[in-house]
C-alpha cells in the first residue's frame, strides 16, 4: 500500500504518455544510478519513472502501465527477475532490460527464459543501454507476445542461445577477477572443476580465455 507521499511523487513523475512515446519504469535501489538512468532515458526521448524496489514498481505499473522496465537484478526484497514476472502478470508484453553488478549463470538463464531485451553487466556502457532501449521500443511498436517469443527460443534451439549467454558471462567473470579461477568460481556459484571444464571447452571452440 503506497503512502500519500509516494502516491504524490508517482503522480508527479509519471506524466501522461505522448503519442508514439514509450513509457519506461526504472527499478533501481541505488539513488545515484537510478537518477542517471532516468536522465539518460529522458534524453533519448522516453518518458521515465523511478522506483526504488520491485514492490513499488508493481504498484506503479498497476496504475500507469509501462511499456519497458529497466530492472536491477539485486533489488532489496523482490529481485529484478521476480519483479519482471510480476509486471508481466499485469502486462504480458512489457519489455525488460536487466542490469546486474555480478552476472550469474542462473540469472542469465532466467532472463533468457523471460525473453528479456538485454542482460547488461553494470557499469554498462551508455551506448549499450541506448541500443537496448531502442530494441525494446521496436518490440513495443511491433508487439509479439513475450511468452511466445521465449518459448520459440527454447523449442527451436534450446541450447545455442543459452550456451552463448553462459559463455559470455563466464568469460566476463574470469576477466573481472583477473583470471583467478577460484574467485571466478565463487562469484558464479560453481565448482572449480566445472569452471575448468567449461574453459577447456571454450578453448577447443576457439574462444580466447582471459
Amino acid at each position: 500500500m503506497s503512502t500519500p507521499r509516494q502516491a504524490k511523487a508517482s503522480a508527479t513523475v509519471a506524466r501522461p504518455k505522448q503519442v508514439g512515446e514509450a513509457r519506461v519504469l526504472v527499478v533501481e535501489d541505488e539513488a545515484s544510478l537510478r537518477e542517471l538512468l532516468i536522465r539518460a532515458a529522458t534524453e533519448w526521448g522516453f518518458s521515465a519513472t523511478p522506483a526504488s524496489s520491485g514492490e513499488l514498481a508493481a504498484r506503479l505499473h498497476e496504475v500507469h502501465c509501462f511499456d519497458i522496465a529497466i530492472l536491477d537484478l539485486s533489488l532489496p526484497g523482490m529481485n529484478g527477475i521476480d519483479t519482471l514476472v510480476r509486471l508481466r502478470r499485469h502486462s504480458p508484453n512489457i519489455q525488460g532490460i536487466i542490469l546486474t553488478g555480478s552476472a550469474t549463470v542462473p540469472a542469465a538463464k532466467a532472463a533468457i527464459h523471460l525473453g528479456v531485451v538485454e542482460f547488461l553487466t553494470k557499469p554498462c556502457n551508455r551506448g549499450e543501454l541506448e541500443q537496448a532501449l531502442e530494441r525494446a521500443r521496436r518490440r513495443v511498436a511491433d508487439p509479439m507476445p513475450v511468452v511466445r517469443a521465449a518459448s520459440a527460443v527454447e523449442t527451436a534451439a534450446p541450447q545455442a542461445p543459452w550456451e552463448a549467454v553462459e559463455r559470455q558471462h563466464i568469460l566476463a567473470a574470469v576477466d573481472r577477477n583477473g583470471g583467478d579461477r577460484g574467485l571466478t568460481a565463487r562469484e558464479l556459484g560453481i565448482s572449480r572443476k566445472t569452471l575448468y571444464n567449461k574453459l577447456k571447452d571454450y578453448l577447443r571452440q576457439g574462444f580466447p580465455i582471459p
